[in-house]
This record gives structure tokens, sequence and C-alpha cells, in this order.
């Protein structure tokens, strides 16, 4: 409940101080020409756990096109999750942001119209628009010496996707991470009920009505239309790129275009989310092959998340970024 001025007992004091109301609250710094409080910059991205330090900013029009950076550096590491991710969607991006900070890069963590819900009512064609404006955003107004794009599980689709429009922001890419690039096809056909909702987003499909929302049933977290349930759950929709039963050629295909772009998987050999009939070895083999040569790493037990191997993780993203980084960061065009 909003109280008037006169119903507050401190109104008085208040009316008779020539400072700001907030001067209270914020920490003391020096006011430039404007009458902004310059705050005095924190040690650190990470001021306890779940606490980040940085700037929240919005890239684009829309309400969900907002992103959180951490370190004011000129080379940003993006991080994009997969279905239901948000802000701090993994137990890494804490001690990431920290040895990122010290590496003198940025982290930062985008939302996409697709994050939290909204992944059933999304595409991969939004979300490859939807980084390119926010690659577009660090070049024009930050002057970015360039970025590596980090995915997180489905996260990994919407960077092989952008790459593939070969956007012009896209050529500030100089590095690609995929963390658990699994196969949501072959973890869905594991459900009893998938089969027929595959039919059922079909036939809507060739009805015309792919925008349309299916039942309930189809995805318990979120509304879904029939081209996203299609796009994730039928064999060569858009986000079939990671699936064991895919031949040699199907996958240069789905992720030849990558091969001039440094990559590095990281797959986790105990995730959760792939099924127990696939050989692991052999498929991030095959993956890293069809993608032309990417870095492979193998985390031993590690969940899907590496919620568990947490030092692992950003063990890993630091060593290839500090090995393939720093080559070319002069001018992200050439």
């Amino acid at each position: 409940m909003n109280l008037p001025p006169s119903s507050s007992p401190s109104s008085a004091a208040a009316s008779a101080s020539p400072t700001s109301w907030f001067s209270g609250i914020l920490p003391r710094g020096r006011s430039d020409k404007s009458g902004t409080v310059a705050v005095a910059a924190a040690a650190g991205p990470i001021r306890g756990k779940n606490q980040f330090r940085g700037v929240l900013f919005k890239y684009g029009p829309k309400p969900a096109q907002v992103a959180f950076k951490t370190g004011e550096y000129k080379q940003q590491v993006i991080f994009i999750g997969g279905l239901t991710d948000g802000f701090l969607a993994t137990e890494y991006l804490e001690p990431l942001a920290i040895a990122l900070d010290k590496e003198r890069w940025s982290l930062v963590q985008m939302l996409l119209s697709s994050s939290y819900t909204g992944y059933g009512t999304s595409s991969l064609r939004q979300d490859a628009a939807e980084i390119d404006q926010l690659v577009s955003y660090f070049i024009n107004k930050e002057d970015s010496e360039g970025v590596v794009l980090l995915g997180h599980s489905t996260g990994c689709q919407d960077i092989v996707y952008y790459m593939r429009t070969n956007a012009a922001c896209s050529r500030a890419v100089r590095a690609v991470i995929l963390q658990a690039p699994v196969s949501d096809r072959e973890y869905k056909a594991t459900l009893p009920e998938t089969a027929k909702l595959i039919d059922l987003a079909t036939k809507m499909r060739n009805e015309g009505r792919g925008s349309e929302l299916m039942l309930r049933e189809a995805d318990p977290c979120a509304p879904i239309t029939a081209d996203r349930y299609y796009s994730l759950c039928a064999y060569m929709g858009d986000d079939d790129m990671f699936s064991s039963d895919l031949s040699d050629d199907q996958l240069r295909m789905r992720l030849g275009h990558m091969s001039n772009t440094p990559c590095q998987v990281i797959f986790s050999m105990g995730d959760e989310y792939v099924p127990e009939h696939v050989d692991k070895k052999a498929l991030v083999k095959r993956l890293c092959r069809a993608l032309g040569g990417a870095e492979k790493v193998e985390i031993e037990y590690g969940n899907h998340s590496l919620s568990n191997r947490v030092s692992d993780a950003v063990e890993a993203i630091i060593n290839f970024i500090n090995r393939e980084g720093p080559k070319g960061w002069d001018d992200p065009w050439h």
C-alpha cells in the first residue's frame, strides 16, 4: 500500500533534506554533471552464492530481449541456455564468471523470447535472429573485439543454426563451445506418448495449423505449437542435429558449416538425457568429425548440466578460450 507523503512520519525530515532519498541506500560515489551517481567498481563479478555483480541491459525492443553482463571487457563469452533455462541456468556460471574476469573477458547471460516457458512458441530461426541482435549490440554499442558463443543443451542447436544463417554479425563469432549437445528427439523417443504426438503434430502441420498449440499432454512444462514439437521430436526436424542414428552424411549436412569456426564439444559421459543404448564415446567422436574437427572434451560421470563436475567444465572452457580466443581479435571482420 502506498501512503501519501503527509501520512509518513519521516516526510518532513525528507522534505527538509537537500539530498535525494536514494542517497541513503546507494554507496557513496562521485556524481557527474548529469547528477548520476558513479558507484565505485566492486571487486570481482560474484558477490555471493547466486549473486552476480554486473550490468542488466536490453539488446532489443521486445520485453524478453534482456541480457546480464559481468565485467567491462571488450571480449565476451555469451551463454545460451537450453529449454526452460534463463539466468543462472547452470552451476558452473559463477566460477566461470570469476575465471573469465581474471582473463579480462565478460560473461554474458542472455534471455531469448524462448527462455523459460517461451520455447514452445518460438523457433531456432527466432533464436538465431535474437542472438544476432545481441552480437550486433556488442559490436555497435560497446566496440566488441569479438565473442565466443557457449551453448548448453538446446542452446547448442541455437548456435549451430545461427552460424548457418551466415548473418553479418556472425563474423564476429571467434569460437564456439557446445556443452551437452544431445538429441531431444532420441530422449523424447524413450517416452511412451511421443509417437502419437508426433503423428498429431504432423497432421496439424499438413493441415496448415503448425502455429497452433498442441494438447497439454505434448509438454507439461509449457505451451507448445505443432511446429516446435515437430522440430524437437521428429526425425530430421530442425532441432535434430546430434542424434546417434543420423548417418555421417546427415551429420555433415547439419554440422559441416561449422568447420571454419574453432569449436569445442564438452560431452557429459553420464548425461541423463542420452538414452542408455547410445554409445556416447562413438557419438561425440562422430559429432566432432562432422563439425570439421572440433575439440573433444569427455567429462566422466558428468551429468547434463555438469553440476557435479563444475571445476572440470570451467577448466575446459578457459583452456579453450585461452588457446583459440586471442587469434584475430583486433578486427572481428577480417
